[in-house]
C-alpha cells in the first residue's frame, strides 16, 4: 500500500483513548502533486473531540504522578520508533503533503528530535528555594504539570508541527488533544501509532481528525478540563483562538505568521548569500512560516546578488515529491497557487519585474514554478503579506539604518536573517531585528536545542530549548512557616 514496508502505518481513524474510532463520514486526503486519492479518514466532531478531552482528563491523574525517567523511557522508545519508520513516515508525509521525499524524512527527524530532546529535559524540571524575610519561614518554589493540553496544526508540517508540542507536553507531564489538518492527518494518525507501539498510556496522546473547524476548535478552545491551548497558523485565526480560550482564562502559546527579511550587507559573502536565501526561500516550495517573505540587498551588491541568486534558482527541478531529484514540489492546493499569483500580478501592475518565472500548468495545477521579482518597494503588497509560496521579491536599500526600517515595518516578528562579516554590524542589527529568531550567515535556524517562536503579532511562547518545557508547566510558590520552633 502506497509502497510503506509496514502499511499498518496508515490509519483511517481518530486515535481516542488508546482505541481507533469511525465515524460515520469520511475525509479525502489527496496527493497535491496528482490529485490522486490517498485515503479516505473517519471524520470526527464535537462527540468525538469531547470524548479526547475526558480522557485526556482522566490521563493525566495518572500521566503527571509517574516519575520524570518514566516518562523519558516511554518518549525515548517513541523516537527510536520514528526513526526505525523514518521511510514510511516520510513517505506518508509526502504523499499528503506534497514536498520532496528527502525533505519529508528530514521532517521526521527533525521532529523526532524534539522528542529525544524533551525525554532528557523531563528530568531537568527544577525548581528553587529562596532566602525568606523571617527566621520562622522556608519559601519553596516548585514546577507542576499545568494539565491538559489541546493543540490545533497546521498542513506544511504535519510531523514536526505536532512533534515540537506534543513531546514537552508529555515531558512535562500533561496529557494531549491535537487536531491535525484535515489536508494531512496521516501523519499524525501514524504518530499516534507509534505512540501505542512505544507503551504511551491511553489518553495520555489523542488526534482527532475532523473537517467541523469552528465546531472542534470551541470544544479545544472552552472546554473547562483544558488548561492550556497552542496553535501554530495564520495570526487571523490565531487572534480568533486566543479570543475563545479567554472564556476560561487558559494559558495559550502561539506560533502565527511571518514576514522575514533576508538582508545582504554589501561586506557579505555573496556566495553564502545566495546558498542561505535558496534553502531558506524554496524549501517546502515557500511553505513555512519562517521562509524568507522578502529579501532586501544592499544597493553596492544589488547586481551581483541577483545574477548569482537567479541562476541559482533555474537550478531548481520542479516536480512530484517522489520523484527523485526533485527541490520543488507542489502547493498546498489550488487556491494557495492563486493567491500567490495574485500577489504577484498585484507587484507587476505596481512596477515589480519578474527576472524568473512562470504559471505553467504543465505538472498540474497546484504547481507554480520559483519566481523572483525585482524593483519591488516595500510599498506593495507583496512586501507586508506573508507570500507562504515560491516567489522572491528583492528589495534594494542604500545603508544599515535603511535595511533595519525595512525589516521591521511589519506587524509580524518570527524570524529574520541577514549576512555579513562585519562584527560590529553583526551585534548592532542582531539586537535591531525585532524578530524572536534571527540567522546570522545562515538561512536554516531551527532545531530542537533552540527556543523557536515570535514577538508582535507573530505569537508567544516558546517551543524547542530548555525554555520549552515553561510553556507547559505552572510554578507553586509554597511558604512553610512556623519553623523557629
Amino acid at each position: 500500500m502506497h509502497q510503506l514496508h509496514d502499511p499498518s502505518l496508515l490509519k483511517t481513524l481518530s486515535y481516542i483513548n488508546g482505541s481507533w474510532h469511525a465515524s460515520d463520514s469520511q475525509i479525502e486526503v489527496t496527493n497535491p502533486a496528482t490529485g490522486e486519492l490517498v485515503s479516505k479518514v473517519s471524520n470526527a466532531g464535537v462527540e468525538e473531540t469531547t470524548l479526547a478531552v475526558k480522557a485526556a482528563k482522566k490521563a493525566f491523574s495518572t500521566w503527571s504522578k509517574k516519575p520524570a525517567n518514566e516518562r523519558a523511557s516511554l518518549l525515548r522508545k517513541w523516537f527510536d520508533l520514528m526513526m526505525e519508520n523514518q521511510e514510511d513516515l516520510g513517505r506518508i508525509l509526502t504523499l499528503e503533503q506534497g514536498k520532496p521525499l528527502a525533505e519529508a524524512k528530514g521532517e521526521i527527524a527533525y521532529g523526532a528530535a524534539f522528542i529525544e530532546w524533551f525525554a532528557e529535559e523531563s528530568k531537568r524540571v527544577y525548581g528553587d528555594t529562596i532566602p525568606a524575610p523571617s527566621g520562622d519561614k522556608r519559601i519553596i518554589v516548585i514546577k507542576q504539570p499545568i494539565g491538559v493540553v489541546a493543540a490545533i496544526t497546521p498542513w506544511n508540517f504535519p510531523n514536526a508541527m505536532i512533534a515540537r508540542k506534543a513531546a514537552a507536553a508529555l515531558a512535562a507531564g500533561c496529557s494531549f488533544v491535537v487536531r491535525p489538518a484535515t489536508q494531512t492527518p496521516l501523519s499524525a494518525l501514524a504518530m499516534a501509532e507509534l505512540a501505542q507501539r512505544a507503551g504511551i498510556p491511553a489518553g495520555v496522546f489523542n488526534v482527532v481528525v475532523g473537517e467541523d473547524a469552528r465546531g472542534i476548535g470551541k470544544v479545544l478552545t472552552e472546554h473547562p478540563d483544558i488548561a492550556k491551548f497552542t496553535f501554530t497558523g495564520s495570526t487571523q485565526v490565531g487572534k480568533a483562538l486566543i479570543s475563545q480560550c479567554a472564556s476560561t482564562v487558559k494559558k495559550v502559546s502561539m506560533e502565527l505568521g511571518g514576514n522575514a527579511p533576508f538582508i545582504v550587507f554589501n561586506d557579505a559573502d555573496i556566495d553564502a548569500a545566495v546558498a542561505g536565501a535558496l534553502v531558506s526561500k524554496y524549501r517546502n516550495a515557500g511553505q513555512t512560516c519562517v521562509c524568507t517573505n522578502r529579501i532586501l540587498v544592499q544597493r553596492d551588491v544589488l547586481e551581483q546578488f541577483t545574477e548569482k541568486f537567479t541562476e541559482a534558482v533555474k537550478g531548481l527541478q520542479m516536480g512530484n515529491g517522489l520523484t527523485d531529484g526533485v527541490d520543488v514540489g507542489p502547493m498546498i492546493s489550488k487556491q494557495a497557487v492563486a493567491d500567490v499569483v495574485r500577489l504577484v500580478n498585484a507587484s507587476i501592475d505596481q512596477g515589480a519585474t519578474v527576472v524568473l518565472g512562470n504559471n505553467d500548468k504543465s505538472l498540474g495545477e497546484n504547481f507554480l514554478s520559483p519566481t523572483i521579482l525585482t524593483n519591488v518597494t516595500n510599498d506593495m503588497p507583496i512586501a507586508h503579506q506573508e507570500i507562504f509560496g515560491p516567489v522572491t521579491p528583492i528589495i534594494a536599500f542604500d545603508d544599515e539604518e535603511e535595511a533595519i526600517s525595512i525589516a521591521n515595518d511589519t506587524e509580524f516578528g518570527l524570524a529574520a536573517y541577514f549576512y555579513s562579516r562585519d562584527i560590529g554590524r553583526i551585534w548592532r542589527v542582531g539586537e535591531a531585528l525585532e524578530y524572536g529568531m534571527v540567522g546570522v550567515n545562515e538561512g536554516l535556524i531551527s532545531n530542537a536545542a533552540a527556543p523557536f517562536g515570535g514577538m508582535k503579532q507573530s505569537g508567544n511562547g516558546r517551543e524547542g530549548s530548555k525554555y520549552g518545557l515553561d510553556d507547559y508547566l505552572e510554578i507553586k510558590y509554597l511558604c512553610m512557616g512556623g519553623l523557629d520552633k
